[in-house]
């Protein structure tokens, strides 16, 4: 994937607002795995009912400094589905059983989650985790910004792709088509909140995200969303890079902060 990106880094945030997000992740998981522990239970015995195989689902993810951990979620698809197909699921993927099929919608299998942010592998606001086998097409100057935050349970770009099984079902060659446009744009959102990393930006974003699961929507007064959509059915790929290129500056700079699309 070619990228237009030649600008500096942005800079590191203060040891004391890193600190107060690690505080922020420790507490926040800590009681969500607490106040949480009886939807994971039902949960857990709804998949052990459905269909055989292991509860949780755990795979080898790139996090902070190009670490990798193994990430914990609820198991959605049927056993040996890694090695049946692709690293992506789209909406009618036959692995999906039938409550991993609500698990998905809901988002409910992302919850164990809470256990990588509380041994430190994730955290609840940052870019979501990448497998090896798509962040070695980010160009090395994208690698360095996404690499220096810890992976999140939800961000800009979760937001955003909330529904990106569903965009990628529509799609002849999925595994191209996040590439060569999904990726760009959720860099795009990845610069952004490098750049507005703190501990109140991470509240507003959960609070985002906890109202897009709840009611549906989130509202335009949070100005979560840039005026970028995802660049999906474009004409050429061509079109894809320079539209998506300029809008993903934009959006980065802070320019179109306040605007919803």
């Amino acid at each position: 994937m070619r990228s237009g990106y030649n600008r500096r880094l942005p800079a590191w945030p203060s040891h004391r607002t890193m600190a107060v997000k690690r505080i922020l992740d420790i507490v926040g998981s800590a009681l969500g795995l607490l106040l949480l522990l009886p939807v994971l239970v039902i949960v857990a015995v709804a998949i052990k009912l459905d269909s055989p195989g292991p509860i949780f689902f755990r795979q080898e993810r790139v996090g902070l400094g190009g670490g990798s951990f193994r990430i914990f979620k609820f198991r959605s698809m049927v056993v040996g589905a890694a090695r049946a197909g692709t690293a992506l699921t789209v909406r009618g993927d036959t692995r999906i059983t039938r409550v991993g099929m609500f698990l998905r919608s809901s988002k409910l299998d992302e919850l164990p989650q809470l256990i990588n942010v509380l041994v430190g592998d994730m955290s609840i606001v940052g870019p979501r985790p990448e497998v090896p086998e798509f962040i070695k097409f980010y160009t090395p100057d994208q690698r360095a910004i996404i690499l220096s935050m810890r992976p999140g349970i939800t961000d800009y770009a979760a937001i955003l792709f909330r529904d990106e099984s569903s965009l990628l079902d529509r799609e002849r060659d999925p595994i191209d088509v996040y590439r060569r446009e999904v990726m760009p744009v959720k860099f795009a959102y990845y610069e952004r909140y490098c750049r507005e990393i703190g501990a109140l930006n991470d509240l507003r974003i959960i609070l985002a995200t906890m109202l897009l699961l709840t009611v549906g929507r989130v509202p335009p007064r949070l100005g979560i969303e840039c005026n970028l959509q995802p660049p999906l059915h474009r004409k050429n790929e061509a079109e894809a890079l320079s539209r998506g290129g300029r809008s993903a500056l934009d959006c980065a700079s802070g320019r179109n902060a306040g605007r919803v699309s």
